[in-house]
């Protein structure tokens, strides 16, 4: 009998201080993975934020390039005929398009969203235009047709875009 409560004595405190080196080896443990998540999630933001501020910067840049005057000054005398000319401006929006979608992992769904539908629109309106005017009819009537179209909507096709772009770099960044 008195072995056993001999042997109680001594596991007793010893289980006890078992128990508590378990304890304090855990939260150890704990706390250096959590400093390692942090860490890590630091180093992300260091690399991912420049490379998601200059995707930001492209989408501003492409719906600018995509923006019907700009688009029509920087193509006008690329072609001598309407229909010509709606190729080319839908071509160059195409090949905008296409050097620029990768950026949409660094954006929202909602804003990429808004860049597509900002592309939408300004193809929607050079089409409209476009059946507006002759197909052989000089490329200038259609440049003129997107202009006057642009007017009676009384808003770029573009705003809407360029507006969810910069509103999200606001919100995220500053």
């Amino acid at each position: 009998m008195e072995v056993i409560a001999e042997l109680v004595k001594l596991i007793v405190p010893a289980g006890l201080v078992l128990y508590g080196m378990f304890v304090t080896v855990r939260l150890m443990l704990e706390r250096e993975a959590e400093k390692q998540r942090v860490e890590v999630k630091n180093r992300y933001a260091s690399e991912v934020t420049p490379l998601r501020l200059q995707a930001y910067e492209r989408m501003v840049l492409f719906l600018e390039r995509i923006t019907p005057s700009n688009l029509l000054l920087r193509l006008s005398g690329q072609a001598a005929v309407a229909l010509e000319f709606q190729q080319v401006l839908l071509r160059d929006i195409r090949e905008e398009y296409n050097h620029n979608v990768s950026q949409q992992i660094y954006m929202s769904q909602p804003v990429w969203e808004a860049v597509q539908n900002a592309m939408n629109e300004v193809v929607v309106l050079i089409n409209e235009s476009a059946s507006e005017v002759a197909p052989e009819a000089p490329a200038l009537d259609l440049s003129k047709k997107i202009f006057d179209n642009i007017i009676q909507k009384e808003v770029q096709p573009t705003a809407a875009g360029l507006k969810a772009v910069k509103d999200e770099v606001q919100a995220v960044f500053l």
